[in-house]
């Protein structure tokens, strides 16, 4: 009788262990998507010509884009050197989504701020940098 007393006692035991274990690890595990998800790597600024702006996808719908930033004076006696890059807008950010069309047929420089996430999610982008603002008139 002492035994199966104690043999419960110990099952009980280690099932609230395991329960304790389980909880601390899936709260761990939403904290790190979570830091994933809404987590910053770098906040910069590119200024040059938006090439295109696009919604893509079959499933998810994003808008991406491309900027192409002209490196003038870098290297003297040379051309300058053209380098894209390709960005991501967030759906929700539709004023963001208008600014970037308008200057993407009108050809005007323009600086855009933007922020690389950690990880691509797949209804959120295809790229890991995500344009905040259009800034126009001043970008040279």
């Amino acid at each position: 009788m002492e035994s199966e007393s104690f043999m419960k006692r110990a099952a009980r035991s280690t099932m609230s262990i395991i329960k304790k274990i389980l909880l601390i690890a899936l709260i761990l595990g939403i904290g790190f998507l979570a830091f994933l998800y809404w987590g910053v790597y770098e906040r910069g600024v590119w200024a040059g010509k938006v090439l295109s702006v696009s919604e893509k996808g079959m499933i998810f719908k994003t808008h991406e884009g491309k900027i192409s930033m002209d490196s003038f004076g870098s290297l003297k006696g040379t051309s300058p050197i053209a380098e894209t890059r390709d960005f991501s807008v967030e759906n929700s950010a539709t004023d963001v989504i208008k600014d970037l069309q308008t200057v993407a047929l009108e050809g005007e420089r323009v600086n855009l701020h933007f922020v690389k996430r950690y990880i691509i999610f797949p209804w959120r982008g295809d790229t890991k940098y995500f344009v905040e603002k259009v800034e126009r008139g001043n970008a040279k």
